[in-house]
């Protein structure tokens, strides 16, 4: 493969972002950071169907994909999501997408050589 080693770390950033967003709660929890702003880890608990201890959980495995910061305001800690946290997994996905696009279009001229 490419031995790069920018390419290298886009594809441990992208690995680790998507082993982040493989998991449904932790999805769950980024798209209400996005949609409401910053939350507390108890308000966070709040609306999700898991306990306070797996909150932080995924919350940990979302700031160490760089999709959240954090901070602490006396015994509460507030998460905040980091939208250019994405941009990696956006690449990705410009540059397979237009990828399988191509070949798609192959393969219909192939099954369809009018």
């Amino acid at each position: 493969m490419d031995s790069h080693p920018s390419h290298g770390d886009r594809s441990a950033a992208c690995d680790e972002l998507f082993k982040a967003l493989s998991d449904g709660t932790r999805r769950a929890l980024l798209e209400y950071l996005v949609r409401q702003g910053e939350q507390s880890v108890h308000a966070l608990t709040a609306i999700s169907a898991v306990s306070q201890p797996m909150v932080s959980r995924h919350l940990a495995k979302l700031k160490r994909a760089r999709l959240v910061t954090a901070r602490r305001a006396g015994r509460e800690t507030y998460y905040s999501a980091r939208v250019k946290g994405l941009a990696p997994v956006v690449q990705w996905m410009a540059i397979y997408g237009a990828l399988w696009s191509q070949r798609f279009t192959a393969l219909e001229e192939l099954a369809d050589p009018a």
